[in-house]
């Protein structure tokens, strides 16, 4: 889940925008800044800049200052529902790059689930590894919880 840090307070009030991720509009023309972006999503500029540095989200620049834009906000959108999903930033990036170059055409059945297009194999893939860490945290909690009880009685 998104982390809010404490750097965000120090940030400046914009004007309002719109927190839907998708949308685009004339007050964006101007595009956003790290702290908007950081703001909206709930994540750390220390996150923006690495999603930066791993060639996943390309602002522009005016002097020092990041300027995103509103493609750089859904790729964010984006980013941020693939590592919900347990998807590694390695498998995001390819993700994406099948949205821009539209590589998934008539190759295999594939879904939008939260605005990525996953084939049927990344999703069935992701359930399977999912399904695992889910045993494998059962199996640690189990444990945890006899040991506390031992410790308890």
């Amino acid at each position: 889940m998104p982390r809010q840090s404490s750097a965000l307070a120090a940030t400046s009030s914009h004007d309002g925008r719109s927190a839907s991720p998708q949308t685009t509009n004339p007050a964006e023309a101007d595009g956003f800044t790290i702290s908007d972006l950081a703001r909206e999503f709930g994540v750390t500029l220390r996150t923006l800049r690495f999603y930066e540095s791993r060639g996943l989200l390309a602002p522009a620049r005016s002097g020092l200052t990041r300027i995103y834009s509103g493609r750089d906000r859904a790729r964010l959108a984006l980013i941020l529902k693939g590592k919900q999903l347990g998807f590694t930033l390695v498998e995001i990036r390819a993700m994406l790059a099948n949205e821009e170059g539209k590589e998934l055409k008539g190759k295999e059945p594939s879904a939008s689930v939260g605005g990525l297009q996953l084939s049927r194999s990344q999703i069935a893939e992701q359930l399977e590894l999912l399904r695992s860490q889910r045993t494998e945290i059962e199996t640690a909690i189990a444990e945890l919880e006899t040991t506390l009880a031992r410790l308890d009685a």
